[in-house]
């Protein structure tokens, strides 16, 4: 027998979560203020390596025009050697050498620092990146919390839906967890193998180099596949998490790559249709519309029993709308919305989603006559 919750009992229930909540809000702000420190150490060490890879441009550029005097020089004499003495000729070559050592150095090292000017860049950037969204959830989180203080007399009249919430935070913290064990075993048993394998034939090579050398060259190419597959299994991984391409190429792109690998594993019949304003959406807003259509043809896929997808993405300056049909068997959606079990959480993430941009979600469905997925986001 369910045991119902009383008025203070639900307000000890929001007292800790506002807890919880706030807990959360520094946490995520002392993650903030890390990142932005380390953000400020790495700028600082980008611009001493950018100084130093200009510094050695210079002098490798200097030591360029050094080397083709030298060389001038040996040629000279070289072509002429009756007319200098033995100690003459000795320093031209000697300098020559010297020259090319120092060069052939310097530009190794130039090679280096460009390497690890790449590699801050890209690195302050995520920093930043890391930055801006922790602040964005703190802000979020402040928002939830002054809502939840302001009104606490309203979540007496609404311990459903406070139930909901709960299971679903719970189930999203579940889903999280068997998301970072999915990518260790992903991450385990493709690229970590890998790596070992590569740095187990980089040390054969090594050996291989001073016996035979048409087997080292054998063994670097096989090397040089191994970390191709790599590649592609780092990539795929980073894809799962989060699609590169929104950011690269935007969201409607994205989903018509997704959809087209969509159709290719599932064999489903999906048109998409899009209309278009050329709005620009952010970042949040294209993770969210991505992902709820993504939710909703997986939905298709796993329940509906379906031949036929319909989906149609409005984009507009001031609005967003989404809708996702089929063909399928359609369901109870009152029945599975009030059942605790994967496919309630699935619905309901959707609509967690949406709200978090002050959106929503509506879902339509009967049995036998499909089911409509419809989601509004105003901008």
């Amino acid at each position: 027998m369910t045991e119902e919750l009383s008025v203070d009992s639900l307000d000890q229930v929001v007292e800790k979560i506002l807890i919880k909540i706030e807990n959360s809000q520094n946490e995520v702000f002392e993650i903030a203020e890390t990142a932005r420190q380390e953000y400020e150490a790495t700028k600082q060490d980008l611009q001493e390596i950018r100084d130093e890879t200009a510094e050695t441009i210079q002098k490798v550029d200097q030591l360029r025009l050094k080397n083709q005097r030298t060389r001038r020089e040996l040629m000279e004499v070289s072509r002429d050697l009756n007319n200098y003495d033995e100690e003459t000729i000795k320093e031209a070559y000697e300098e020559a050498k010297e020259v090319q050592v120092e060069l052939s150095l310097l530009q190794e090292k130039e090679k280096r620092l460009r390497k690890k000017r790449d590699e801050l860049e890209r690195r302050l950037q995520e920093l930043e990146q890391t930055v801006e969204r922790a602040e964005d959830l703190v802000s979020q989180i402040g928002i939830v919390k002054d809502y939840l203080t302001n009104d606490l007399q309203k979540f007496s009249t609404q311990v459903e839906e406070l139930k909901q919430k709960e299971e679903l935070g719970i189930r999203i913290i579940e889903a999280q967890e068997e998301e970072r064990k999915r990518v260790a075993r992903e991450i385990h048993d493709g690229p970590a193998q890998s790596m070992a394998n590569v740095v187990f034939k980089l040390e054969y090579s090594e050996k291989l180099l001073e016996k035979d050398l048409d087997q080292a060259k054998e063994e670097l190419n096989e090397l040089k596949g191994l970390v191709k597959q790599s590649l592609q299994d780092v990539r795929k991984i980073i894809f799962d998490l989060r699609p590169m391409s929104l950011d690269d190429l935007g969201l409607v792109p994205t989903l018509k790559q997704y959809i087209e690998d969509f159709i290719d594993k599932t064999g489903l019949e999906v048109e998409l249709t899009v209309i278009a304003n050329e709005a620009d959406l952010k970042s949040s807003y294209e993770v969210a519309i991505y992902r709820i259509i993504q939710e909703a043809l997986n939905n298709v896929h796993q329940h509906a029993q379906a031949k036929q997808v319909d989906v149609k993405l409005e984009l507009r300056s001031e609005v967003v709308n989404v809708v996702v049909s089929d063909d399928g068997c359609g369901f109870n959606v009152e029945e599975v919305l009030n059942t605790a079990d994967d496919d309630s959480y699935g619905l309901l993430s959707m609509k967690e989603r949406a709200e978090l941009l002050q959106g929503s979600v509506e879902f339509s469905s009967q049995s036998g006559r499909g089911t409509k997925v419809k989601l509004r986001i105003q901008l």
